[in-house]
């Protein structure tokens, strides 16, 4: 008996079978390029993305994460510290003294944003009438 007798008479290699093309597979069937409105209605809702409702949802999760993380600090600084401001006096837990520092700091940040968006306003403005 030879070498070439067999299943594999004169064919080569198998593995060269295996990852030959068949000749007789169909070719893939193109997408219809007719679309009707509901179809196109479909792969719009079906495909939206990113929306201004999942943004919402989100802001308002990690909105939540951050307030039980500002809860749990303040109730672990209980301890009564003295703050003065010009000739007041007051005497508050630790955790909401910080707390409320935070918040002056965050209007005064929105008050300078504020402000540069008026200036950029008034630039712009003057810049469509020109």
């Amino acid at each position: 008996m030879s070498t070439t007798d067999g299943p594999n008479d004169g064919a080569g290699d198998p593995v060269e079978r295996v990852n030959a093309p068949l000749a007789d597979a169909e070719p893939p069937v193109p997408p219809n390029p007719v679309s009707s409105p509901e179809t196109e209605a479909v792969r719009r809702h079906t495909s939206m993305g990113h929306t201004k409702a999942a943004a919402t949802w989100s802001g308002l999760v990690i909105g939540v994460l951050v307030l039980i993380v500002l809860l749990v600090f303040i109730l672990q600084n209980l301890d009564d510290v003295t703050l003065n401001l010009f000739w007041w006096e007051f005497s508050v837990p630790l955790g909401i003294g910080l707390l409320l520092a935070a918040i002056a700091g965050a209007l005064i940040m929105a008050l300078a944003g504020g402000v540069r968006i008026v200036q950029i306003r008034r630039l712009a403005k003057r810049a469509a009438t020109r």
